[in-house]
């Protein structure tokens, strides 16, 4: 019998390899079917769209705030793989007591390693996994504070409006590119009204595509509240997910400087 720490502290213990992994967050499962565990990996949520492939091959399992637990029951796994923040916590407990469950716990990019390594650790896939945090350090040395310093507002949700502040991933990748969240003496997802919005006053404002989908009309309707500041459409992927979908950043970032140029005519 093999002991795994997760990132929660958690001591999972492991007889073998395992060979049935249900993962129940989008930017985990995506990392897992990168790095090669295709047929081992036989249920994900119905927000793990990405692969293609993976989301049409792969059994659903609900949501990552809510899990059909009769549903992962009857796939058996040997091991499932979470989230501190993503999925919750009494459904995890639950699944706890019947299976070994692999929690990560990801606020920064070097968290985000540590998952990555722990996994390949455990899944015997140490040289894929340390192939892609090898890119990705590369990648992230390239655009690094390749922002100019501006005050961002990062809206994940619509009336409420609500936002991603301090001690968030999205706050790591914000600050990181060299932007300041203007929501810094928040913490964590704040709801604020329009007279709190309009105090702040951010440069720039980036209406994420999840978990809301912002749209044009919502450009429109913040313009008139938030005549000075610069608003854009931006992928919440990209700030948020934390697996391989990172290695797409370096040139959603080129992208994103060319959209803000383009803000300021």
């Amino acid at each position: 019998m093999l002991n795994y720490k997760d990132q929660l502290g958690n001591v999972i213990q492991l007889a073998k390899k395992p060979l049935r992994i249900i993962s129940v967050v989008p930017s985990q499962s995506e990392f897992l079917w990168d790095i090669g565990l295709r047929d081992e990996l036989v249920g994900i949520t119905k927000f793990c769209i990405h692969p293609k492939e993976m989301r049409v091959s792969k059994a659903r399992v609900g949501g990552t705030k809510k899990l059909n637990l009769k549903k992962i029951r009857e796939l058996k796994p040997d091991l499932i793989i979470g989230n501190k923040e993503e999925n919750d916590q009494f459904q995890i407990e639950e699944l706890q007591k019947e299976f070994p469950v692999w929690m990560s716990d990801i606020y920064t990019f070097q968290d985000a390693f540590k998952m990555m390594e722990g996994l390949g650790i455990l899944l015997n896939k140490e040289p894929e996994t340390m192939q892609v945090v090898n890119e990705l350090k590369m990648s992230f040395l390239r655009i690094q504070a390749i922002l100019k310093t501006q005050k961002v507002a990062y809206f994940i949700w619509n009336k409420p409006y609500m936002f991603a502040a301090k001690n968030t991933f999205i706050d790591h990748v914000l600050n990181y590119l060299g932007l300041e969240n203007a929501l810094s003496y928040y913490e964590r997802y704040p709801e604020l009204d329009e007279t709190a919005l309009k105090r702040i006053n951010p440069d720039l404002c980036f209406l994420s595509s999840e978990p809301f989908r912002f749209k044009e009309i919502h450009v429109d309707e913040l313009k008139k509240l938030l005549p000075n500041s610069k608003i854009l459409i931006v992928d919440g992927e990209m700030f948020s997910w934390y697996g391989t979908r990172l290695l797409f950043l370096e040139k959603y970032v080129q992208d994103l400087i060319n959209s803000l140029r383009e803000a300021k005519r």
